[in-house]
């Protein structure tokens, strides 16, 4: 049932759903997370490279979109990667062979990413607990399998070129010299794309924001907490999941289509399992079932590899493991659900 009477709804928000606090903003989390924003739209006159920005945005899109279905609904896939790496390549082949405009190609990556999302799901939904995660899994490489073997996708070499075009046919995205600012604040060259990445983030981040506080997103909840009540009280738990399943693999989808036109190739390190792994521990490292966590996770992630590639070569998946594995023995809740722990306990004292 898509519709449920305003009854149901009222006795499943206050008993069947808990209050999540780690999910309620307080004063000093809007308050960091406007610091946040203010250091994203700064960050390029500041000294920070603008691709690695936006690269670590492009993931915290996919984590954001991973949170949704793990720490909101309760479902753990172990294919997401598949979604990313459908969007990329799809924007990346029409935006370079058949010509389309970029928002075009990205739209058409992520309506991909969400097509192939209802196909799994339709499969794997009805599948509880590890049942879920290894047929996510199993149905991901295959899909690796088809881009592998695929002419369209360059094999092991790639999709390799994908231009970044003119945004509505008027705007470039491309890197350019640019003039500086009043004549006194100098512009990375790539500033344009950098503030789309940052537009289309804010949006997701807020969009998501809107699904957990929506009467649909308390049914979320309530499934994650208690399945078998939620049914009693009426709901379609398969069709909600399904549509939470939908939505989860869309976003990441746009997350891949994006990164494609940022770094212009897609890979098939973008389909891979470990990538589906990192997203994971995105997720799990920031804090699941927060809207800021996978967004900081991201960042975390996305740094230290960009920081520990030239220091210590294939030993960075071993030194992220280990923090990995830290974090959890002493931060179970993630860096943000830790922090906002910490709140409740002072505010309870």
């Amino acid at each position: 049932m898509a519709a449920q009477p305003s009854a149901a709804t009222a006795a499943i928000s206050p008993a069947a759903v808990p209050v999540n606090a780690a999910s309620d903003p307080s004063r000093l989390g809007r308050v960091a997370v406007w610091i946040g924003l203010a250091l994203l739209v700064v960050a390029p006159f500041i000294g920070l490279y603008p691709v690695f920005v936006m690269t670590a945005l492009c993931f915290a899109i996919f984590a954001c979109a991973f949170n949704l279905l793990l720490g909101y609904t309760g479902l753990l896939s172990f294919g997401h990667a598949a979604y990313f790496a459908a969007a990329a390549y799809g924007t990346g082949w029409l935006v370079r062979s058949a010509g389309l405009s970029p928002e075009l190609g990205v739209l058409a990556g992520t309506a991909g990413a969400a097509l192939l999302g209802l196909v799994v799901g339709m499969i794997a939904i009805r599948r509880q607990g590890i049942y879920f995660a290894m047929t996510t899994l199993a149905l991901a490489q295959m899909v690796y399998f088809v881009f592998l073997q695929a002419p369209f996708t360059g094999g092991e070499d790639g999709l390799q070129g994908v231009p970044r075009g003119k945004l509505l046919g008027v705007v470039p995205l491309a890197s350019t010299v640019r003039e500086p600012l009043f004549g006194v604040i100098p512009l990375p060259p790539d500033v344009v794309m950098y503030f789309v990445v940052l537009a289309v983030f804010i949006a997701v981040f807020l969009f998501i924001q809107r699904i957990v506080h929506s009467p649909y997103g308390q049914v979320l909840k309530a499934i994650r907490e208690n399945e078998p009540r939620a049914v009693s009280l009426g709901y379609d738990v398969d069709r909600y999941k399904l549509l939470a399943f939908v939505l989860s693999t869309a976003l990441a989808g746009l997350g891949g289509s994006l990164k494609a036109l940022v770094l212009g190739f897609a890979t098939l390190t973008d389909a891979h399992w470990s990538l589906s792994g990192e997203v994971v521990l995105m997720t799990l490292l920031g804090g699941m079932g927060t809207f800021v966590g996978p967004v900081l996770g991201a960042f975390t992630i996305i740094g230290l590899q960009n920081l520990l590639a030239d220091r210590a070569g294939e030993w960075v998946n071993v030194i992220i493991g280990v923090i990995f594995v830290v974090c959890v023995v002493a931060f179970r809740r993630g860096f943000v659900g830790e922090l906002l722990a910490w709140q409740r306990r002072r505010r309870g004292s």
